[in-house]
């Protein structure tokens, strides 16, 4: 093997890759657009994340947000059905299956289907 062409191994400091741990941990950070940004192999940063997630170093910061939801109503149960349309060329077949027997169309759509 010639000694002249082959690559050595490139050393990076720890202030560079505490540096690029930290850009990847920012909210909506791509790993691979970090590691590019850098001129690093993106696998190289994902081996560093993983050495720093077993050595506890880096921790992940969770923040909730409030979220409201809008409540609708709910309609009856006995008016509640599963609509259903299937095409096959020029025929339509539209049903509606009553909810309650939800398990009853599993099985008659699997026949159909078969």
């Amino acid at each position: 093997m010639d000694t002249e062409t082959s690559r050595k191994r490139r050393r990076h400091s720890a202030e560079l890759k505490a540096q690029i741990l930290t850009e990847c941990a920012a909210p909506g950070a791509s790993v691979a657009k970090v590691a590019m940004a850098h001129g690093i192999n993106a696998n190289i940063v994902h081996g560093w994340r993983k050495l720093a997630r077993e050595a506890g170093a880096v921790t992940v910061s969770q923040q909730f947000v409030p979220v409201a939801v809008a409540t609708s109503a709910v309609p009856s149960s006995d008016k509640q059905a599963i609509e259903v349309e299937l095409r096959r060329g020029a025929v339509t077949v539209k049903l509606s299956w009553p909810m309650s027997s939800a398990m009853d169309l599993s099985g008659w759509m699997r026949e159909l289907l078969r």
